[in-house]
């Protein structure tokens, strides 16, 4: 078991081959769906409520976000170097990478440069390696306390203002893994992905500043065998749609998780999307935040969820 080990660790390997467990993936959209910023820049989160939500308030709250986005993108994540090489996933140039050791490596002297051949390629998985690595630390290791302050504080009030979306979406990720904060459970047998239309690098900085990390991480995608050792470990389960399109973005989420007791649900504001779940005969939860909306946060929880699911793998048992 130990020599299977290095061949499992691209993820590239089937669920099935590691564990008969039932394993639910829940595939979730970030913009308008996780968080909110679009619908609070432009003033239509408030104006959803009627004259009820201050606007201007509304949209100084969402240039902060896009302020501290942008922030951490250039000074922690290399985005001024980057921006114009986005990649679909974190461990998409993972051939190019050969483990060197990263602890004393100069990014700003390795001349990291168009074109974008086989040696700036391997550059370019040095950064996403060590973007991963940052990620996994958390913003707490990586900012001072000054902007850490700044940071929480900026939480605190959008959640506030939204009447606790940003907590509430948090919760229900949580319960999908199958997590409390009285019997955390190691072995969820259950993964968070996030599939969304920004570019990569500024979307896993968004999943540290909303504070998504512990719920869609790499630590998620850890299975163990009955003697508590570990199977098979996948990269940040953060995938970007900007060129491949969101169906093919679900196609390589099925690649890298099918089995046979494996079911998807996946969850978002858009219409792309809600094809894309319907082209994989996935269940699909339409979120929206109209007061007035069936599901949007707070207010979806975990049986609405697992009755969606249970509709369309049931009604397929069935056929089957």
């Amino acid at each position: 078991m130990d020599e299977a080990v290095p061949a499992l660790a691209t993820g590239e390997a089937s669920i099935d081959a590691v564990t008969d467990q039932p394993l639910k993936v829940y595939i979730w959209d970030m913009d308008e769906t996780l968080i909110l910023l679009k619908s609070l820049l432009d003033g239509s989160y408030a104006g959803a409520f009627d004259g009820l939500k201050d606007r201007e308030k509304s949209v100084e709250i969402g240039k902060r976000w896009e302020n501290l986005i942008l922030e951490l993108c250039d000074e922690h994540f290399f985005y001024e170097e980057i921006e114009n090489y986005n990649e679909p996933y974190l461990n998409a140039l993972g051939e190019y990478d050969d483990g060197k050791d990263l602890t004393s490596y100069d990014f700003e002297a390795d001349c990291f440069s168009s074109p974008y051949d086989d040696v700036n390629k391997k550059k370019l998985a040095y950064r996403h390696r060590a973007i991963e690595e940052k990620y996994a630390k958390g913003l707490e290791n990586i900012l001072d306390q000054h902007m850490v302050k700044v940071w929480n504080d900026l939480y605190d009030l959008t959640d506030k203002y939204t009447d606790g979306w940003l907590s509430s979406a948090h919760k229900l990720l949580e319960e999908a893994l199958g997590k409390s904060a009285e019997a955390p459970i190691t072995n969820s047998k259950s993964i968070n992905c996030i599939v969304t239309s920004g570019s990569l690098i500024p979307s896993l900085a968004k999943c540290l500043l909303y504070r998504l990390n512990d719920v869609v991480s790499s630590e998620n995608g850890i299975f163990y065998s009955s003697g508590n050792i570990p199977l098979i470990c996948f990269r940040v389960p953060v995938y970007s749609s900007w060129e491949v399109g969101k169906l093919q973005c679900f196609k390589w989420i099925k690649e890298r998780f099918d089995g046979p007791n494996v079911r998807f649900c996946a969850i978002g504001d858009g219409h792309e999307e809600c094809s894309a779940a319907q082209v994989m005969k996935w269940p699909f939860i339409k979120i929206e935040f109209h007061p007035d909306a069936p599901h949007r946060f707070p207010g979806l929880d975990m049986p609405t969820v697992q009755t969606y699911m249970d509709v369309i793998y049931e009604s397929s048992s069935k056929d089957g």
